[in-house]
């Protein structure tokens, strides 16, 4: 059944807004300094609220998503600090040379939350990133791992045994499919499933594609229970037990989130 979040946009914003100074500003922190003479892009910046607390700290922010509609209600949210030239809302793809032209090398801190999971070849895509930042600069990644139970974003599913079930996105993509029509998914839901089970990323594979881009894992934290979950389901945030993260079979499927900031 979809939530609240996914039908109002202001919900969305002060949630995302929320969890960002609770959770992803403060395990950046640890990592790197954030304040008036810090530059941050945002990958996927959706409505911005998880750059206003970055904003609150004087940082200067880049925010940049596909969705020109989402971009339009940024700009709205975050109209002070657009008006203060604090704030730049792009609706672009990172791939294209005149951005890469007009950015490159110009990042403290990139930020990926729930993103990456969403992106094509992620093997090529990470490298991409690293064209943006400048020395000592980090890139965080915060996403929920492909084989967690609602790895698949099922939750999003109009039906109610649709949304609540978990772990049946891990099933081959035809039998996945067919599932979702016959537990009554409208066909525009099952596209945007389907897109999901296509670049879905799991914690090896991660780890895998940061290696090869050359890049070295700064910190990491790994949770049983995300910290978005206190807004979908109620659930208080809980970190996931260490012995848990060092067995990579065991993890992948009672980890809902990971949180990394990775650099040179």
């Amino acid at each position: 059944m979809a939530l609240i979040q996914h039908k109002n946009v202001q919900v969305r914003f002060d949630q995302q807004a929320e969890n960002s100074a609770n959770y992803v500003l403060p395990f950046i922190a640890e990592t790197h300094v954030i304040n008036a003479a810090t530059s941050v892009m945002e990958v996927g910046c959706a409505e911005g609220g998880v750059l206003l607390p970055f904003l609150q700290k004087g940082c200067s922010c880049v925010g940049v998503d596909l969705a020109e509609g989402r971009v339009e209600q940024a700009k709205e949210f975050l109209i002070d600090y657009v008006q203060q030239a604090k704030a730049t809302l792009l609706a672009q793809n990172i791939y294209d040379e005149d951005f890469v032209e007009k950015y490159q090398g110009s990042f403290d801190i990139i930020i990926l939350k729930d993103v990456i999971e969403h992106v094509p070849e992620q093997g090529k895509f990470i490298p991409h990133l690293t064209r943006f930042l400048r020395p000592g600069g980090q890139i965080f990644f915060g996403f929920p791992p492909w084989h967690m139970p609602f790895g698949g974003h099922q939750q999003i599913c109009e039906g109610k045994l649709a949304s609540k079930l978990p772990y049946y996105h891990i099933l081959p993509r035809g039998l996945y499919t067919a599932l979702l029509k016959a537990l009554g998914e409208s066909e525009g839901n099952i596209v945007a499933l389907q897109e999901i089970w296509d670049t879905r990323i799991t914690i090896g594979q991660f780890e895998q594609f940061v290696q090869q881009a050359d890049l070295k894992v700064l910190r990491k934290q790994h949770y049983l229970i995300n910290p978005i979950y206190k807004y979908k389901f109620g659930l208080q945030p809980r970190k996931q037990l260490d012995f848990i993260g060092s067995i990579p079979y065991l993890r992948n499927f009672i980890t809902t989130c990971v949180y990394y900031t990775v650099g040179k």
